[in-house]
């Protein structure tokens, strides 16, 4: 039995920081930062069953084109990403009454809709990219253990080709579901390795009044190359959400509308069409 103090429920039965029952969630489930941007997704539901929000964890479940499905703000960062990721197979994987993992475990699909900045110079503002490989420069996913879901081969081309400094932990690449990969993918879609940062600032590379460990660090990610695949983009949250899920059994993909060109300095004209336009996308693929 998971003891409570490990599997931390309110008083009224739901998972601690979710505040979501079971019966709260549907099978496919979509992923954003910004809770914000919830209901940017959920307006275009033909309905809305289930609506509830605590902190920045924000959720709502309805109907599109007869699908059910669930829209959930996990916040910024890896370390939500733990949170969420753990909680949600919490809801179909654990019996929370006897508090004792289920014989039959359920898979979920979970697709993250993000924004972020592309490395190369042709992946251009408005674009979208699919992460094929999630990139994790942060530590959180090595407290689990990851060697048989890794990709060392990338990871060992990464630290070798950035010159990485171990003092800031292993690198970890693990790859997208490629059930989702089939499912979502289409000739409107760049298909990416994405870097995963610990935080905004220094973490990617911006210099503000601090001085950062390594001041090259971007340009040697523009340029890194493994078998033909080069980084595309960097954010905050994909290379978390990969992880779990394959230690946790769920298919995974993280799709970005691209906002801005690191490589070029340029930055969308209009980056809430980007995002409305990638949202439309995703609702309609998963509804085929």
């Amino acid at each position: 039995m998971i003891q409570s103090s490990e599997l931390i429920l309110n008083p009224d039965g739901s998972v601690y920081h979710l505040n979501l029952k079971p019966e709260h969630i549907a099978h496919d489930i979509i992923f954003v930062g910004d809770q914000n941007r919830v209901e940017k997704i959920t307006q275009f539901f033909d309905s809305i069953e289930f609506s509830t929000q605590k902190r920045e964890f924000k959720t709502q479940t309805g109907y599109f084109k007869g699908k059910k499905m669930t829209v959930m703000s996990t916040g910024i960062g890896p370390d939500n990403i733990d949170i969420v990721m753990n909680e949600l197979d919490a809801l179909v994987n654990i019996d929370l009454e006897t508090r004792k993992p289920k014989e039959n475990l359920t898979s979920l699909n979970i697709i993250r809709i993000g924004t972020s900045g592309s490395l190369q110079a042709d992946i251009p503002c408005d674009s979208f990219v699919m992460s094929r490989y999630g990139l994790g420069l942060d530590n959180m996913l090595r407290s689990y253990l990851i060697d048989d879901i890794s990709e060392k081969a990338m990871e060992d081309a990464f630290i070798s080709q950035t010159n990485w400094d171990m003092r800031k932990g292993r690198p970890y690449v693990i790859a997208c579901s490629e059930t989702l990969e089939k499912r979502m993918e289409s000739d409107q879609i760049f298909k990416g390795f994405t870097g995963t940062a610990g935080g905004f600032y220094g973490p990617q590379g911006r210099v503000l009044r601090l001085e950062i460990q390594d001041p090259e660090l971007n340009a040697k990610m523009d340029s890194f190359e493994f078998e033909g695949i080069k980084m595309t983009n960097l954010e905050m949250e994909t290379g978390a959400i990969y992880g779990l899920g394959k230690l946790l059994g769920h298919e995974c993909l993280s799709l970005n509308a691209i906002i801005a060109n690191r490589a070029t300095g340029n930055f969308s004209e209009d980056p809430y069409k980007a995002v409305d336009a990638l949202i439309a996308y995703a609702l309609n693929k998963l509804a085929e």
